[in-house]
């Protein structure tokens, strides 16, 4: 079975169908999801007890590429994650917990819509509703 990544990047066209964005638009997230886990596994190292000497242990199994696109996919095709895990020929539980991961990464890169940013103060959600309903009244 083809993974959706190597589907993809051979067939950069095919991109809008399988995950929702076109090629160009998803190396751009990917970029900013790269950079966004670099820094989060900085922040971790500063902190982290060392057992082991740094660079030693278990590399991970998922480039962030392959996560970003596994996060992708999932969201635009809704697959189980058997099925999400065959597909990038992981554990389902391996391709659970790379979901959760990157989908925490993404929704720190992507800006959030005005409603969910003000919807837990009910002040803040009335006045953005009278403007946005000031602004249908002009347009």
């Amino acid at each position: 079975m083809t993974s959706p990544l190597v589907k993809i990047e051979s067939h950069p066209q095919s991109a809008k169908r399988l995950i929702g964005i076109n090629y160009e638009q998803f190396m751009t997230l990917v970029m900013l999801a790269e950079q966004r886990h670099n820094q989060k596994q900085t922040e971790i190292q500063k902190n982290k007890v060392r057992l082991i000497a740094p660079g030693g242990g278990r590399k991970s199994e998922m480039s962030p590429k392959e996560g970003v696109c596994l996060c992708l996919v999932y969201l635009r095709q809704k697959p189980t994650f058997d099925i999400l895990g065959l597909l990038f020929d992981i554990s389902k539980t391996k391709a659970n917990d790379a979901f959760n991961y990157w989908v925490k990464i993404l929704r720190e890169i992507l800006p959030a819509s005005q409603m969910e940013e003000v919807k837990k103060d009910s002040h803040k959600y009335q006045e953005l509703r009278k403007i946005m309903g000031l602004q249908y009244l002009l347009c």
